[in-house]
């Protein structure tokens, strides 16, 4: 007596199920995307809004804002501990400092400043008191990286 097999067919139609690479798998895809680049979008949001009241604060090129009493820079007087004051001129000496400090007493007594924290061009022309950190210098009197500016 012969036995029957039955028939399977050699090849499968794939017609009868949906593909994983249908519509539906490229929707989740999309909605996914536009999760991550919301979620990316908010965290630099709040992040930077973050810096913004917890950095250090520049002064601008266009800052009205320069009246007598008025302070621009660092608190921290552990490393700004010296101070002087005079009148912000243009121009160091000998390539030390871009901007000096008249003072009386004539040119020996000029202050050659420098500093990476406060834009002192602001102050240019106007009396001022600087806190700073005494530099070795090469000519100059006296050079100081400046940290903290008092409008007087």
């Amino acid at each position: 007596m012969e036995e029957k097999v039955p028939e399977t067919p050699t090849m499968h139609s794939f017609k009868e199920a949906e593909s994983v690479t249908g519509p539906l798998l490229m929707k989740n895809v999309i909605i996914v995307f536009v999760i991550v680049a919301l979620l990316g979008v908010g965290t630099g949001f709040v992040l930077s809004n973050i810096s913004k009241t917890t950095g250090k604060q520049l002064i601008s090129l266009s800052n009205p804002n320069i009246t007598k009493g008025k302070i621009f820079g660092s608190n921290d007087m552990k490393v700004f501990k010296d101070s002087t004051e005079g009148r912000l001129e243009v121009g160091g000496v000998n390539g030390e400092g871009q901007y000096h400090l008249v003072r009386p007493g004539g040119d020996s007594q000029n202050v050659y400043l420098t500093s990476s924290l406060v834009d002192l061009s602001q102050f240019v022309g106007k009396k001022i008191k600087v806190w700073g950190e005494t530099q070795k210098a090469q000519t100059a009197g006296w050079l100081m990286d400046v940290g903290k500016v008092e409008v007087l």
